[in-house]
């Protein structure tokens, strides 16, 4: 007990060293895993109300924690956890792969307009080429691509995977991406870290035909990597025609190369990597431009002797090429921790506090959302009332879209020392906006760099502040933000007395 509450102690005033250093700024995520039931649903085939009940019972403890972004696992192994005419449903969500949901409803709609009433962003998380968890079982539908399209599947390290040196498979992964990106109202397409699987010791992943077919005179590395970053290109250039305003974000492994293996590489001893493991010439792709943002998968601690997180934070900051660069946090570490760095929340907190003091503009996610309910040490109260005091509006991304909105037109009403007001704004192309209310009191000085100041991310033209009458006076700006979160002027300033 007397370590718990040190610990406590310790976090709580290493977070409060930060109040005044909170960024305006700053993507803060949470994975949402639904393969093997990690996240959503907690169990297959449970009934639709219970399903979006767990959902919203995730997304208000996520607010409740300072997240502005949901990643969310819509297709795990070729399946679907929304409505689709491709690919069945996931046994993950009904119980029996193909079958729909009962009652019948579209988990995706219902998902991404929840996440929007929180002004959270949603990412759809896609896993590209995973086809089966396990190679022995196929309890899979006629329909499923590990079925209908035999010749596209490889069995490696006990699962399959979809072939991505056929091109016929790249087109369609990509078909399957477009397919969500047009019909749902997303914010993001995300991939994760599987593209060729990981290395195991003494078994070859058998594309080797495949490569007889369209090698092409590379040797089978280069190939390999060519085949993914074939794809990455084609989905960024597929998704920005449908929705230019739709990201694509990707998740790799925590390492690209070790630098005994490229002196452009991490500091690491990693047994695998990005590049030379995985296919996956991801710095290739953020000099290109074909991704917006990449999350590293750092779930390694501080002076870990093969991949340091402290070594590679700085490394990934380093190499984003006017993109934007988030940390995957593994959460996950803290649930079984008896002993060690991940035994109590300081690694965690510390792992936060560098990326908030050395790496401006950034954020990151945890893996995953219902490890909060796993850990006994008290992180919820450390980054609640700690470390996002304050609330973050996420990164603008100007490549995408610089132009902010008109500012609104403000009005104050009072009424018994209550403060309600009221605003209009010009917007021709009716596009769906949000709106930041910041208030100042006894005479401060208008800041919009302040989001302590910040009292409310809202989508309606309304705001009633009860707690004007706690001060002699207040003074209130909104502005309004776009989608892809560019902040407009601030309207006109009104003040209560």
């Amino acid at each position: 007990m007397l370590r718990i509450l040190l610990s406590c102690l310790l976090s709580f005033f290493l977070c409060n060293t930060l109040f005044a250093q909170s960024p305006k700024c700053e993507f803060r995520g949470a994975w949402i895993a639904s393969v093997a039931n990690i996240d959503w649903p907690s169990k297959p085939g449970l009934p639709s109300e219970q399903q979006k009940q767990e959902f919203i019972t995730l997304l208000d403890n996520l607010k409740a924690l300072g997240t502005n972004a949901v990643i969310v696992q819509i297709r795990p192994v070729c399946d679907a956890l929304y409505s689709s005419k491709i690919e069945p449903w996931s046994r993950y969500l009904t119980g029996t792969q193909g079958e729909p949901p009962s009652p019948l409803y579209d988990p995706m709609v219902f998902m991404v307009e929840e996440a929007h009433k929180r002004n959270m962003e949603f990412h759809a998380w896609f896993n590209p080429y995973r086809a089966l968890m396990d190679s022995k079982k196929n309890p899979n539908s006629p329909s499923h691509i590990t079925r209908a399209h035999k010749e596209w599947i490889i069995s490696y390290g006990g699962k399959s995977y979809l072939d991505p040196g056929q091109p016929e498979v790249r087109e369609y992964v990509t078909r399957i991406i477009t397919d969500v990106v047009k019909r749902y109202d997303i914010d993001a397409v995300h991939l994760d870290d599987y593209f060729y699987p990981y290395r195991e010791a003494g078994k070859v992943f058998a594309d080797n035909k495949t490569f007889a077919k369209y090698g092409n005179g590379m040797n089978i590395e280069d190939w390999r990597r060519n085949n993914v970053s074939i794809f990455i290109s084609a989905l960024n250039t597929s998704i920005k025609h449908i929705k230019p305003y739709v990201k694509l974000g990707i998740s790799p492994f925590g390492i690209w190369r070790n630098k005994s293996k490229d002196p452009e590489g991490s500091d690491t001893k990693g047994g695998q990597t990005n590049y030379d493991d995985l296919y996956a010439d991801v710095m290739l792709w953020m000099q290109k431009g074909w991704v917006d943002y990449l999350m590293p998968q750092l779930y390694w601690e501080h002076n870990h002797k093969a991949a340091a997180f402290e070594v590679l934070l700085p490394w990934w900051y380093n190499h984003c090429f006017q993109r934007h660069v988030y940390y995957g946090l593994g959460l996950y570490r803290m649930t079984d921790a008896h002993k060690g760095p991940w035994a109590n929340v300081n690694e965690l907190m510390w792992q936060l506090r560098d990326i908030r003091g050395k790496c401006p503009n950034s954020g990151y996610s945890f893996f995953s959302a219902t490890s909060f309910d796993k850990i006994k040490a008290p992180i919820k109260d450390s980054i609640k009332y700690g470390y996002n005091k304050y609330p973050a509006l996420i990164p603008p991304m100007p490549w995408l879209d610089s132009i902010a909105p008109a500012a609104p037109v403000l009005k104050l009403e009072t009424a018994s020392r209550t403060a309600t007001l009221k605003w209009q704004i010009s917007n021709p192309q009716k596009e769906p906006l949000r709106y930041v209310v910041y208030r100042f009191v006894n005479n401060e000085t208008v800041n919009l760099d302040r989001n302590d100041k910040i009292v409310s991310i809202q989508q309606g033209l309304e705001f009633t502040d009860p707690d004007a009458k706690k001060y002699k006076q207040c003074s209130y700006v909104v502005t309004a933000l776009d989608r892809t979160w560019n902040e407009s002027k601030p309207s006109n300033k009104v003040e209560m007395k």
